[in-house]
């Protein structure tokens, strides 16, 4: 194995966690990937992975190499891909974390297009709602509503979008309609928690140049945007989501937007991607797509 592979496979190694996985994704045996790296380590005079009997970590050392590795590699998929300018040419592989509702209702139904443009670009689709971690799980971007926590990621704007609250008919013909903001201290809601930071979110309105935010009491949490709002079809509570994932159900009327007149701060929806490296161009023409789509679907 040539140098540049050899950097190659320890990029791949700390971005799994695992010499198994690293070796299997080019198709050498894992003992050859063992040998790779001790020689690497000899070569450069000091240890770079931590081994554990549950995953491989990179020491402070491997850390500092791993993101100069990151800039080499983009640079030489860079370099080749400007020897040929067509499309085409460009192949790899790219992994995408979506949130289910953008990848069902944006994304999927103008892939092909993607396809048809770059088509020895192989995508593979991660869709939840979790806070994954980029570089540890070897993920090249990520699409998310709302500003990160994670300060160590590059955000690309996509969209901005409008959120509401809504119930179904039953929910409301049981416990009446809000009509103030005072009014949900005697209403339920549905509970949307962060399973990495056990956060539970309270609903969100504008105040002047300010925000408000309330927490309205409930009986059931969940951490997954499907199940938010199927326990808002099935009369559970209240929920607040952007406007155009829950279009269809305001449309058919199972559910049903209250407290129009107060409206919730505008959030944006970001592509995420590791800043410890310039993205090689097969990420960078996703996120450009990306770019066009969204803004073709939301016109902003």
């Amino acid at each position: 194995m040539d140098r540049l592979e050899s950097y190659r496979l320890f990029t791949l190694i700390v971005n799994l966690g695992s010499f198994t996985r690293a070796a299997g994704i080019l198709n050498i045996p894992r003992a050859s990937a063992t040998h790779v790296m001790k020689a690497l380590e000899e070569r450069l005079g000091t240890r770079l992975l931590e081994r554990t009997t549950r995953n491989v970590q990179p020491t402070p050392d491997g850390r500092k190499f791993y993101e100069r590795c990151c800039r080499i590699l983009a640079e030489v998929e860079d370099a080749e891909a400007a020897m040929d300018s067509s499309a085409a040419a460009l192949a790899g592989s790219l992994r995408i974390g979506l949130h289910g509702t953008h990848a069902r209702l944006v994304i999927l139904p103008r892939l092909a297009e993607f396809h048809a443009r770059h088509p020895n670009i192989d995508i593979n689709i991660s869709a939840g709602d979790r806070l994954v971690d980029l570089v540890g799980e070897g993920i090249d971007c990520v699409v998310r509503i709302g500003v990160p926590r994670d300060s160590s990621l590059v955000a690309r704007p996509l969209a901005v979008v409008s959120e509401i609250v809504a119930a179904s008919p039953a929910y409301l013909a049981r416990f009446g309609t809000p009509r103030k903001l005072e009014d949900l201290e005697h209403h339920l809601a549905v509970g949307f928690f962060s399973r990495n930071h056990d956060i539970r979110y309270p609903f969100v309105f504008a105040d002047g140049n300010q925000t408000r935010e309330i927490k309205v009491p409930g009986w059931i949490a969940v951490d997954t945007a499907d199940c938010y709002k199927q326990a808002a079809l099935q009369g559970f509570g209240l929920i607040q989501v952007p406007r155009f994932g829950i279009a269809e159900h305001l449309d058919s009327g199972a559910l049903v937007e209250v407290l129009a007149g107060f409206s919730a701060p505008r959030v944006p929806v970001l592509a995420l991607y590791p800043q410890h490296s310039q993205q090689p161009p097969r990420v960078r023409l996703f996120i450009d797509w990306l770019a066009e789509i969204y803004k073709d679907y939301f016109g902003n």
